[in-house]
Order: C-alpha cells, then structure tokens, then sequence
C-alpha cells in the first residue's frame, strides 16, 4: 500500500537518492516540483516532477520508483496525479525502449516542428553523443497535448 503526497524541503535527500538509484538525470531537481510515492512509515517509494523551462515548453521528468516497488502500479499513479494537476502540452524524454510506455499516457514521438527550442537542442546534442557511441540506443522526444486524453490499460 502506498500513498502520493507532495515534497516538502525533508525530502530532498530521498529524492536525489532515487534519482542516483535509477540512473537518470539529476538536474532540475527542486523539490518543491515533486510528487512523491510512499510507503505506509512515509518512505519516498517513487517521485516525478513536471519541470519548466525557459522556452515556456514544460517537462514530465524524474519519474523513478524503489526497484521493490516496481511493477506496482507506482509510477503509473505518480503520472495520472501529476496530469490530473498539469493539463496542457507536456514533452518527456527518454530511451527509446520507453517510448510504448509512456504512449500508453497519450504521448507520441514529437516531430522537429513541434518541438520547442529547448528539446530542438536537447534532440541535437543527443544525435551527437548516440553517433559518437557514447549513448547506447536512441533518446526520444514525446509530447503529450493533454486535453481529452484517457489513460489506455495495460
């Protein structure tokens, strides 16, 4: 069982925790963004975050769950909670292996022309670094629009 609360300044050090743990970025981590999971003793289990950026473009990011509490249901809530909060397009990143994942939640890959100048940037350099063969597999850009969209059962 588990429960979603908003992250209050003690919680930094288990979000940055997770985040280590689950091996994905670690910028942009303020904690007043974040959504967490947790456990029935107030464990941070899982968190996200929709994070801004200065082209007005806004991120679902940071989305990790405790490897005991994977496959439970976690990050899908932490996901539902944050849109039933944030409507409007919302971009993602992630590795290509994701991608069916997060279509489940009305995402598609975003083509050049509906990205913003960030992800435009972020696409760029991530081309880059997979042809130097410093990034194994591809790095996708999605955008969801987010009105009307009902989340698909797995």
């Amino acid at each position: 069982m588990f429960s979603l609360r908003l992250a209050t300044a003690d919680d930094q050090r288990a979000i940055r925790a997770l985040i280590h743990q689950a091996q994905i970025n670690p910028t942009g981590l303020n904690w007043r963004r974040f959504l967490l999971a947790v456990d029935e003793d107030n464990r941070v289990i899982g968190c996200g975050q929709i994070k801004p950026h200065r082209d007005g473009s806004r991120e679902l990011a940071s989305i990790a769950v405790a490897p005991d509490w994977r496959d439970q249901g976690v990050a899908r809530r932490l996901i539902e909670r944050l849109f039933e909060e944030n409507t409007g397009r919302v971009y993602l990143t992630c590795r290509e292996e994701l991608g069916a994942l997060y279509a489940r939640f009305g995402f598609h890959i975003a083509g050049w022309d509906e990205m913003t100048p960030y992800f435009k940037r972020l696409a760029y350099l991530a081309e880059i670094i997979r042809r130097l063969h410093l990034l194994p597999g591809r790095m996708l850009v999605m955008v969801r629009d987010g009105e009307g969209v009902s989340f698909i059962e797995r």
